[in-house]
C-alpha cells in the first residue's frame, strides 16, 4: 500500500467527481426503476413490454455514451493543457455523429416496432404492450442525444454538476406523470404503458431546456453556442474518429448484446417471468451499481488531465491508487445487491411467484458478478481509454461477449434447457473473466497515448 497516493486534494477531486456522476446516474436509472415499479403494479405485461423498449433505448444511450466518450477523452486532454479553443471543435464533431445516430434508431422504432419488439419476444400481448410504448418513446432519442453529447461536453471540463440537476428533475416530473397518466388518477386519461412513454417524453424535453439555458447564461469557460458547434473546423472531425470510433464499435457491441441477452431470455418457456425478473433486477443492479460507474468516469476525467498536464511520471501511484478504488467499491457494491433481494421483492409485490423466484436469484449473480464489473469497466473505460487506448476493449468485449458469452448462454437455454438462472449467469459471466486480461493491460502501461494536436 505504499504505492497510494498520499495526495489529498486527490482524493477530493476524486470523490467530488464520483459522487457526482453517480447522483446523477442514481437519479438517470430511478426514473427507469419508477417506471417499472409504476408499470409493475399495472400489469406484468405493462412492465415486460416496456422493458423490451428499454433494450433499445439502452442500445442508443450505449451509443451516445460511446460518441459522447470519445468528446470526454480529447476534451480532457486539451483541459489539462489549457488549450480550450480545440474543445468547441470537438464537440461539434461529436455531436453530428450522436444526432445522425439517434435520428436512424427513431425512424426504425417508429416505422418497424413490431419488428423489433417480435426479435426479442415470442409473446404477443408483451409485444402489445411494448408496441405501444415505443410509438411513443422514439420521439425522446434525438432530445435525449442532445442532451447528454452536451452533458459529456461539460464533463470534459470537469463540470458534473448540471447532470444531476436535470436529472433530478426529470425524476421529478417522470413519476407525477407516471402516476397521473398510467392510473388515471385526478381526472387524467388512464393511459398504461403510453402514459409511461408520455411522462418521459415530457421529462426528456425538460432536460435539454435545462442544459441550453445552462450553456447560454451559466458556463463561461468554453462559452459555447450553435454557431460554434455548427461551424467547426471540419479536420478535428478526423481527429475525432480516430479516437472515438473503437468507442463507438465497443458500446454498439455492448448495447447490441444487450438486445441479443434479452431475446434469448424472452425465447424460453415462461418468457413473461423470466423478462420481468430480469427486468427488474437489471434495474436494481443499475442503481446500486452508480458509485462504480461514476468511480470510472471520474478516473478517465483525471487521467486525461494528468496525461495532459503531462505528469507521466505520476501515473504509475494513480493507477494503483484507482485499482485499489476499484476494487473496494466492487466488494462494496456486490454485498450491498445481495442484501437488496427481499426489499426488491416487497417493492415488487404485484410480481408472480414465478417471476419473484427468479428475481432473486438474478440478483444473486449480479451480486458476485458486479464485483469484476467495478474493476474491469472502471479500469476500462476510467483508465485504458482516457490513455488513448481506445481499441483494446473493443477486442476484449469482441472476444469475451460475443465468441463466448452469448454462445454459451444460447447453448444453455435452447439446446441444454437449463434454468433462467443457469442462464443469466452465463450471460453474466464476462465481467468476471475480463478481470485478469484488463490487469495485466493496465501493468504493460502500453496504453499510454498522444491522441492531441
Amino acid at each position: 500500500m505504499s504505492r497510494m497516493l498520499r495526495d489529498r486534494s486527490f482524493y477530493k477531486t476524486f470523490a467530488i467527481l464520483t459522487l457526482s456522476i453517480a447522483l446523477q446516474n442514481l437519479l438517470t436509472y430511478s426514473v427507469n426503476m419508477a417506471d417499472n415499479i409504476m408499470l409493475g403494479r399495472f400489469s406484468e405485461n405493462a412492465l415486460s413490454g416496456a422493458s423490451l423498449c428499454n433494450q433499445i433505448q439502452f442500445f442508443l444511450q450505449m451509443l451516445v455514451v460511446g460518441v459522447g466518450d470519445g468528446v470526454v477523452v480529447l476534451g480532457s486532454r486539451y483541459w489539462g493543457k489549457r488549450e480550450l479553443g480545440h474543445i468547441p471543435h470537438i464537440i461539434g464533431a461529436g455531436l453530428r455523429f450522436g444526432v445522425s445516430i439517434a435520428a436512424v434508431m427513431f425512424a426504425a422504432a417508429l416505422f418497424f416496432p413490431e419488428k423489433l419488439l417480435g426479435l426479442m419476444s415470442n409473446d404477443p400481448a408483451v409485444v402489445a404492450e411494448g408496441v405501444a410504448y415505443l410509438r411513443i418513446i422514439c420521439f425522446t432519442y434525438i432530445i435525449f442525444a442532445l442532451t447528454n453529447m452536451l452533458t459529456a461536453s461539460l464533463r470534459s471540463i470537469g463540470i458534473v454538476k448540471i447532470g444531476y440537476i436535470i436529472s433530478a428533475s426529470t425524476l421529478c416530473i417522470n413519476v407525477c406523470l407516471n402516476y397521473l397518466l398510467i392510473y388515471g388518477n385526478f381526472g387524467f386519461p388512464r393511459l398504461g404503458v403510453r402514459g409511461a412513454a408520455v411522462a418521459t417524453l415530457v421529462s426528456r424535453t425538460v432536460e435539454l431546456l435545462i442544459v441550453v439555458w445552462f450553456l447560454k447564461f451559466r458556463e463561461h469557460a468554453l462559452n459555447l453556442n450553435w454557431r460554434k458547434l455548427l461551424f467547426i473546423d471540419t479536420s478535428y472531425i478526423s481527429d475525432y474518429i480516430r479516437v472515438a470510433l473503437p468507442v463507438l464499435i465497443t458500446q454498439a457491441m455492448w448495447g447490441m448484446s444487450s438486445i441479443v441477452q434479452t431475446a434469448i431470455l424472452g425465447h424460453m418457456d415462461g418468457s413473461a417471468a423470466v423478462q420481468a425478473a430480469n427486468s427488474v433486477s437489471v434495474t436494481v443492479f443499475q442503481i446500486l451499481s452508480v458509485v462504480g460507474y461514476g468511480a470510472a468516469s471520474a478516473a478517465g476525467i483525471l487521467t486525461g488531465r494528468t496525461l495532459g498536464e503531462g505528469q507521466r511520471d505520476k501515473m504509475r501511484d494513480t493507477v494503483f491508487t484507482f485499482q485499489i478504488i476499484f476494487l473496494c467499491i466492487g466488494l462494496a457494491t456486490g454485498a450491498i445487491i445481495y442484501l437488496s433481494r427481499w426489499p426488491v421483492l416487497q417493492i415488487y409485490n404485484e410480481l408472480s411467484p414465478e417471476a419473484a423466484r427468479l428475481t432473486s436469484q438474478f440478483i444473486s449473480v449480479l451480486a458476485v458478478t458486479s464485483i469484476g464489473t467495478c474493476y474491469q469497466m472502471a479500469a476500462d473505460n476510467g483508465i485504458l481509454r482516457a490513455g488513448g487506448d481506445t481499441k483494446f476493449a473493443m477486442y476484449n468485449n469482441m472476444v469475451f461477449t460475443w465468441l463466448i458469452d452469448l454462445p454459451c448462454a444460447a447453448l444453455s437455454a435452447f439446446v441444454f434447457h437449463f434454468s433462467p438462472v443457469v442462464v443469466f449467469f452465463c450471460l453474466k459471466m464476462d465481467q468476471l473473466w475480463k478481470c485478469p486480461v484488463i490487469f495485466l493491460r493496465v501493468q504493460s502501461y502500453q496504453w499510454v497515448k498522444n491522441i492531441t494536436r
